[in-house]
């Protein structure tokens, strides 16, 4: 297993490695490595013939500095679950300066409304950071395929939507959210849940389960409504948002037809831990 901190020493590696039947897979990740992330690296070993993993925490999608400064840098960790899976993986760890110098900013895109609603409304900026550092790995890498987890369902469409906008030949693989026994989505930000709370948040999947069953009878408003009662009645944790969007652009459900595809989005503080989550509802 290789490990790489400078840009020009990787694009010098797999300059070596690169021929016009190489597929290579890129798997970005900020680290804290857990099952979730693991699995997107799985998929991508099993996909093409060289893997690069990037482990990069990245300042510009951090609308809150507070999240950013309690972000779990785990990196001697995160590589020895990476060496289990396979000792032919290439790691790219860098430091800040070396993918952003001295001008630690985002740029601007247009992801045609797809980052005004849900995390975007609560995180100004997020998404231009995730978009700003996904951009920099794919100009360093050149992947033909990239891997992300389908918990962040939105950031998947807008990472889609930069590669079309920006003409790039990359195919963006959507994989399956990974639950702990319990039902909650896989996150680094569980660590920081208490034991006892993080038991309990297992309301949050139930609750999107049961949203799914209504769904097939009811509204999306209704649903939306049901969910929010639900919420009220549970002081341990604070509903941020609900929204019931149609799958492929994100736009509000006003009514059902049957040749759409539907989809859940969920933000919840739990003890101020900020968790999020989402469901396919047909």
């Amino acid at each position: 297993m290789l490990l790489f901190s400078r840009k020009k020493d990787l694009i010098g590696h797999l300059a070596t490695l690169k021929n016009n039947s190489t597929s290579v897979g890129l798997v970005p990740t900020m680290g804290a490595l857990h099952k979730g992330h693991l699995s997107l690296v799985k998929k991508a070993i099993s996909q093409n013939e060289v893997v690069v993993v990037s482990i990069f925490v990245n300042p510009t999608q951090f609308d809150n500095k507070d999240d950013l400064h309690k972000y779990p840098i785990t990196l001697d960790t995160d590589l020895k679950y990476l060496k289990n899976i396979s000792e032919e993986l290439i790691i790219f760890a860098p430091p800040v300066t070396e993918l952003y110098s001295n001008n630690i900013s985002s740029k601007e895109y247009e992801f045609d409304g797809l980052d005004t609603t849900m995390e975007g409304k609560f995180r100004a900026s997020h998404f231009l950071g995730v978009a700003t550092i996904v951009e920099k790995l794919f100009l360093i890498v050149h992947p033909n395929k990239a891997y992300f987890g389908e918990k962040d369902f939105q950031q998947l469409l807008i990472i889609k939507k930069l590669v079309e906008k920006t003409n790039m030949s990359i195919e963006i693989i959507g994989c399956p959210i990974v639950r702990e026994p319990n039902g909650l989505a896989m996150s680094s930000r569980n660590e920081r849940l208490p034991k006892e709370l993080r038991g309990k948040a297992s309301f949050i999947y139930e609750t999107l389960l049961t949203a799914k069953e209504i769904f097939g009878m009811k509204s999306a408003a209704k649903v939306m409504n049901w969910v929010k009662k639900k919420f009220d009645k549970n002081s341990e944790f604070d509903l941020e948002y609900i929204n019931i969007t149609e799958q492929e652009n994100l736009n509000p459900v006003k009514r059902k037809h049957k040749n759409k595809k539907y989809r859940a989005f969920i933000a919840v503080y739990a003890n101020g831990v900020r968790l999020i989550d989402n469901i396919a509802l047909n």
